[in-house]
């Protein structure tokens, strides 16, 4: 099999869990192996999930979002899509976060609104 990363991959046998959906779905997995760039996930069946999500590695404490590279039978290849180098943020808290957020947003465009209509 042809290699073409370009750092090597450390193998690893750590708990891991992908969120997608805005973090409302999660899925645990194995993470195999990782590098400064990507891992490989493995999963009990095989899944069916976005080209893009978070990975969560409890054990050494960070989150990072990463895209599907590579699909094959319940493994998958993902490189990682952001420079930070990851903490771990509860997935309740990133749900309030969000909420919160869209609720910011929802609150500027009512103030837009009515500053913009005639009284």
């Amino acid at each position: 099999m042809l290699d073409r990363r370009r750092e090597h991959r450390g193998r690893t046998y750590l708990g891991g869990q992908i969120a997608f959906n805005n973090r409302w779905c999660t899925i645990d997995c194995l993470v195999r192996n990782v590098s400064q760039g990507g891992a490989r996930l493995e999963f009990p069946l095989p899944v069916l999930v976005p080209s893009e999500l978070d990975l969560i590695i409890p054990a050494k404490g960070y989150s990072r979002r990463v895209r599907v590279i590579w699909k094959h039978a319940n493994t998958l290849g993902v490189a990682f899509t952001d420079t930070n180098t990851g903490t771990v943020v509860p997935i309740e808290l990133a749900r309030q976060i969000r909420k919160l957020k869209a609720e910011r947003d929802r609150l500027a465009q009512q103030i837009k609104d009515l500053s913009e209509s005639p009284i």
